[in-house]
């Protein structure tokens, strides 16, 4: 009769350390899934019986109107830090600036990602408009960019919220300039400091600095590299304008510090832009450069084309 009590016991013992086996590994594929907190899952799984699908549901639908009730609260903070992402996809490319209150939430894995998803998003979005023979610039301000629609049916205003409720910090969409370029034009973006060491333009990347430059090069067995150094030296010298030789030259001296072709090349300070732009064949077309927290303003579906 003991033998048959405890052998009860032993298997109810089993059954309960089973079953806490399996809550637990419920527990963690849901944190590992979503993100939340130990007591957000917990929570979740005990509302919903362990039911994985259903109780993701929950905490994304808690997590938004969490974040949407902190983006409220913590609106009209000021933040003067954050991030520029600039992505670069074929013949399209956006560079968007986000703000956040501090540089240890700029910091933040949650934050960044964001930037990445914006910088994604607004390439997606220029894919529908429609461009021409010329390139076609875009200026989406804060609200024009809350508005894009995502791939899950919300808006990047949601994905903001969302990811205030997460960081607990206030944030905001400051600005975006996308590109369209035929086929005739080239585009190339860069980023300081890098987000990543090897500069891979078919990834979103984010840093305190970034800027896009649509160039032509005449010269077929170029790959492009002294673009992309003349795209840092925007980042490095802050030209204001191209600048044209023909047209300057007579204002030569006045111009030097803030036309891009006059600069001395940041790379060898020996040549100026111009000179290397020359000797390589690289006609530059237009460029942007963003400085995270510059007082800066862009005009909302501000489209043109440039020649």
């Amino acid at each position: 009769m003991f033998r048959s009590q405890l052998a009860r016991i032993v298997q109810k013992g089993v059954s309960i350390r089973f079953y806490a086996t399996a809550e637990k590994s419920a527990l963690a594929t849901l944190r590992k899934k979503t993100g939340y907190t130990f007591a957000n899952c917990k929570k979740a799984l005990e509302l919903h019986s362990n039911d994985l699908p259903k109780a993701e549901q929950w905490l994304k639908e808690q997590a938004q109107a969490m974040g949407w009730s902190k983006a409220t609260k913590l609106e009209g903070r000021n933040t003067t830090q954050g991030l520029v992402g600039v992505l670069i996809r074929n013949n399209i490319g956006a560079m968007v600036e986000i703000n956040c209150e501090t540089d240890f939430v700029a910091r933040n894995q949650s934050f960044q990602k964001f930037v990445q998803t914006a910088s994604t998003a607004c390439v997606k979005y220029m894919e529908q408009v429609e461009g021409d023979a010329n390139l076609t610039k875009v200026g989406l301000n804060g609200e024009a960019l809350k508005q894009i629609v995502m791939d899950d049916g919300k808006s990047l205003g949601d994905h903001l919220a969302l990811m205030i409720g997460t960081v607990g910090e206030n944030a905001s969409l400051n600005r975006a300039i996308c590109y369209k370029a035929p086929e005739a034009i080239k585009l190339t973006g860069y980023v300081h400091p890098a987000s990543i060491e090897e500069t891979t333009l078919d990834i979103p990347q984010y840093g305190k600095y970034g800027s896009i430059l649509a160039f032509k090069n005449t010269s077929p067995d170029s790959n492009g590299e002294v673009a992309k150094k003349i795209c840092q030296h925007v980042v490095g010298m802050k030209p204001d304008r191209i600048g044209d030789k023909t047209r300057d030259e007579p204002a030569k001296e006045k111009d030097d510090e803030t036309c891009l072709i006059y600069q001395e090349y940041l790379a060898d300070p020996t040549y100026t832009v111009g000179e290397i732009m020359e000797a390589n064949n690289v006609l530059v077309v237009d460029f942007q450069r963003f400085e995270c927290g510059e007082k800066s303003k862009v005009e909302d579906e501000n489209v043109r084309a440039v020649n």
